[in-house]
């Protein structure tokens, strides 16, 4: 028996050492793409601790409402009792005899004026509201203007409207 049990544990053990998926190392990168285990490179698997995740209230910088530049207060406009059309004529008056206005460009259909004070340019709109019109001075882009030279010259047309 010892003359058939050599060759047989030498072939057992070719068998075991050559064939057997015991002994080989399965490659997770060679399956096809979808299955691949997600790769993080090693810089992302833990976060920055370079003060970007500071807690709040334990920076030593911060920025306080005296250290802010002040935004301009925007000028408000005010209501006029009568039509449109006369509160647009009668702003037209009005900021014609003001020293230092320069009207641009007059547009009756959108009740707008297009005026230059201070050397600020603006516009003066009139807008029918319920039970008169709505005098307001606004930017290029439609909201209210915002300064020193919108807010003097509405109180300007305000006074000489009685609004």
């Amino acid at each position: 028996m010892t003359m058939f049990a050599r060759p047989a544990a030498a072939l057992l053990a070719v068998a075991m050492l050559s064939g057997c998926h015991w002994f080989r190392s399965d490659n997770v990168f060679e399956q096809p793409e979808a299955s691949r285990p997600l790769e993080v490179p090693p810089d992302l698997d833990l976060p920055r601790t370079d003060g970007a995740m500071v807690p709040p209230g334990t920076s030593t910088t911060s920025v306080t409402r005296s250290s802010m530049a002040s935004a301009p207060t925007p000028a408000s406009g005010f209501n006029v009792g009568g039509d449109r059309d006369a509160t647009f004529a009668k702003v037209g008056e009005v900021l014609a005899a003001t020293e230092g206005v320069t009207i641009a460009s007059r547009a009756q259909v959108l009740g707008a004026y297009d005026v230059s004070y201070q050397g600020s340019n603006f516009l003066v709109r009139v807008s029918a509201v319920e039970g008169g019109a709505y005098v307001s001075a606004v930017d290029p882009r439609g909201v209210p203007a915002g300064g020193d030279a919108p807010t003097r010259l509405l109180a300007i047309l305000k006074a000489a409207l009685g609004g």
